[in-house]
């Protein structure tokens, strides 16, 4: 992380001037937090690294909305979240299930958005190795049941059947865990 010689007001001036040494400052110095923001919630490198690009991308883009209300950081980082966000929908509607109807108060803030996605990827990890390898292909990445049947060598039921029990459990645990904070435990 480059921390030296790093003039927060007049990096965000020159990434607003589209200035490319501007932009590859900020890009060094928030690379390796975002990098391993990406990684944890995408376990690729690859496409962690294209979430990324995309992500900063978009930073650049909006640069000149930061109104230095709260860190930079926090600000790339909700960015990146986003980023994030916008490949699981992309690769998938089948994440849509999580979202389940009794979630759609508003988020609160990019902690809160934060907390919640780790919370649903820790969930998924927490399901049987099959059943969650399963659901990951299926939902996050978007590959078709044949597809993941041949992946796996398993048969197209099974496939389904894997898929099946995730959506079970995790609502489950989603449900233990709201009865959880409605309790304040």
């Amino acid at each position: 992380m480059v921390k030296n010689n790093f003039d927060q007001e007049q990096v965000i001036k020159g990434c607003i001037d589209n200035d490319r040494k501007s932009q590859e400052l900020l890009y060094r110095r928030f690379f390796e937090p975002m990098v391993r923001m990406c990684r944890k919630h995408l376990q690729d490198d690859h496409r962690a690294i294209e979430v990324l690009n995309d992500g900063m991308l978009r930073v650049f883009q909006k640069i000149s909305q930061f109104e230095n209300k709260g860190s930079l950081e926090g600000w790339i980082r909700r960015i990146i979240y986003h980023a994030i966000c916008n490949h699981y929908n992309s690769r998938s509607n089948y994440v849509k299930f999580l979202i389940l109807e009794d979630h759609d108060a508003p988020i609160a803030g990019e902690a809160d958005e934060q907390s919640q996605l780790d919370d649903l990827l820790n969930m998924i990890e927490r399901l049987p190795k099959a059943t969650s390898r399963v659901f990951k292909l299926h939902a996050i990445e978007g590959f078709k049941h044949a597809e993941i049947a041949k992946m796996l060598g398993i048969s197209v039921g099974t496939s389904k059947w894997h898929l099946s029990q995730a959506r079970m459990q995790m609502k489950t645990m989603i449900q233990q865990s709201e009865k959880m904070s409605d309790y304040g435990a």
